[in-house]
């Protein structure tokens, strides 16, 4: 298991299948089991996918649950590169997903204390700008999201390119990065 440290931003990559869903929910777990429910948010983007008879990725809530006094969003998030069939359809699926996500945005409550993301690229395949992320978490304690990074999926469609941007940007925008797989 990895150890996240408990304040700052921890980004966590890898390909699928590699841990990153269940390093983030052990963070949470942890996070809850030394400090107040209060404050707590958590955004779940992930779609559910299976490719090749396997499930990639998944929500939060398949290594825990999160209690009723956590905020919980949960994007009914589609996978643009597996449920369309080119560019500009896979472009579409992801702008649908990036305004579904401003909405629960919008929806979680002001001043988090501490913030869990799980799949957090996704909202962002659209445009490759995390802002609405960084912005909402800025007077947060400790955030932990964790983010594909392969190049499994496809590296030159037009949705690849965009979560490769965006997650460019979280890298930087993390105190530190902790790659899995």
């Amino acid at each position: 298991m990895t150890t996240l440290h408990r304040t700052g931003v921890t980004l966590v990559v890898g390909p699928s299948n590699v841990g990153k869903t269940k390093t983030t929910a052990d963070a949470l777990d942890r996070w809850l089991a030394d400090n107040s429910q209060a404050g707590v948010v958590v955004f779940d983007f992930a779609p559910n996918v299976e490719r090749n008879g396997r499930i990639l990725g998944g929500r939060l809530e398949q290594f825990t649950t999160v209690p009723d006094d956590v905020f919980r969003a949960v994007l009914d998030a589609h996978a643009p590169r597996a449920d369309s069939e080119s560019g500009p359809d896979a472009l579409a699926l992801a702008r649908d997903n990036a305004e579904r996500a401003c909405d629960l945005f919008d929806g979680a409550p002001d001043d988090p204390t501490a913030v869990f993301v799980n799949d957090a690229t996704i909202p962002f395949q659209s445009d490759g700008e995390t802002d609405r992320l960084q912005t909402y978490c800025e007077g947060a304690t400790f955030v932990v999201a964790n983010a594909f990074e392969s190049e499994e999926l496809g590296t030159e469609n037009p949705v690849s390119r965009n979560e490769r941007s965006a997650l460019a940007e979280l890298r930087a925008w993390a105190d530190r990065v902790v790659e899995l797989g």
